[in-house]
């Protein structure tokens, strides 16, 4: 008879399948495997495992120019990316969160930039600093705008959940809990004073991103908090 919670029947239940599905596969809902032949980009400390001929290195001045590194000023936690190159299996998560995977047909997303986890070579990106509200947020707000065609990994605290916009119908989102959103929208920013009183906690819920227009914006069930470091 098979002993419960023998080694050999963890080892079946939690052991890595290969499901052919591609470059990104969901090993599980919070592990990201990438079959890597080439290289990919990726958030710097995600990487948990990886069998094969793999080299890490930190995305650096030579690889975008002085203006896109001065630009994104990498100043906030979660940030910063790595390149992964060579051929094998690499494995990626980021503190238990979520995982998504969205496949861009030559199209575009804003995400949150603590909460993009890898994304493939060849696509158009951007870091984007809301400033409007960095006098208003630590540090202010970070997101990488991605173009192009390939696949894009993001994260998101327990499960997201996506709100169409639509032309007359705006939606409002608190920015620590806003992980992505398509494109063609941009947000702007507005407070409301009297939500102070009612959280009692500062600026928090006082400042909400608006989504005009048509389009999509996901949130999930969780305000992350950022952090930044002196420079």
């Amino acid at each position: 008879m098979k002993q419960r919670f023998s080694i050999d029947e963890f080892i079946k239940q939690t052991q890595q399948e290969d499901k052919g599905e591609g470059l990104f596969e969901l090993e599980t809902p919070r592990m990201l495997e990438v079959n890597l032949d080439g290289d990919v980009w990726a958030k710097m400390g995600a990487m948990v495992s990886y069998r094969g001929s793999i080299k890490f290195e930190r995305e650096g001045v030579l690889e975008h120019g002085l203006g896109k590194m001065f630009k994104k000023a990498f100043t906030g936690e979660g940030t910063s990316l790595m390149k992964a190159a060579g051929q094998g299996k690499l494995y990626l998560a980021d503190q238990g969160k979520k995982i998504s995977i969205l496949h861009l047909n030559n199209e575009s997303i804003y995400v949150n930039g603590n909460d993009l986890l890898a994304f493939q070579p060849g696509m158009k990106w951007d870091i984007k600093l809301m400033r409007r509200v960095a006098g208003m947020m630590a540090g202010g707000l970070f997101n990488v705008h991605i173009e192009g065609t390939g696949m894009v990994a993001i994260t998101s605290h327990y499960e997201p959940l996506t709100l169409i916009v639509r032309p007359g119908s705006p939606v409002y989102t608190d920015p620590n809990a806003t992980v992505a959103w398509s494109g063609d929208l941009e947000p702007d920013f507005v407070t409301d004073v009297s939500l102070k009183t009612f959280f009692g906690r500062g600026s928090g819920e006082s400042i909400q991103m608006k989504f005009e227009g048509e389009g999509f914006v996901v949130v999930q069930p969780f305000e992350e908090v950022y952090y930044t470091e002196q420079q």
